[in-house]
């Protein structure tokens, strides 16, 4: 079982910038990719960003040039996501997701960001 201990939420203006966090409770060994995923009301939850134990990144089309992912260089179970130029349609619950070399995978119990003015 992985725990993620996920922080960096909050209320914003559109415009604004926030950094998430998420710190995964296992070895950076066992994990094949980490990233972070969203869910508005209404909708089903949706890829943000990714990024695999080789370092390749993945966005959604959404997302592109404006968040980037990237992992602790200390820590590396370790990931955080900058928002920034962020607008009312990123308002969602932000989720932390890992998936081990085993192809298991674990869930955060999510972070709200809300873009409003």
């Amino acid at each position: 079982q992985v725990q993620f201990v996920e922080s960096g939420g909050g209320l914003v203006q559109p415009g604004g910038s926030l950094r998430l966090s998420c710190v995964a409770s296992t070895s950076i060994f066992s994990i094949y990719a980490m990233g972070w995923y969203r869910q508005a009301p209404g909708k089903q939850r949706e890829l943000v960003a990714r990024l695999d134990i080789d370092g390749t990144k993945k966005y959604a089309d959404s997302v592109k040039g404006r968040f980037t992912i990237s992992r602790d260089d200390n820590a590396e179970n370790t990931v955080y996501l900058r928002m920034n130029s962020l607008k009312p349609e990123d308002t969602a619950v932000y989720y932390c997701n890992a998936v081990l070399v085993n192809s298991d995978e674990f869930w955060g119990q999510g972070t709200q960001v809300t873009v409003s003015s």
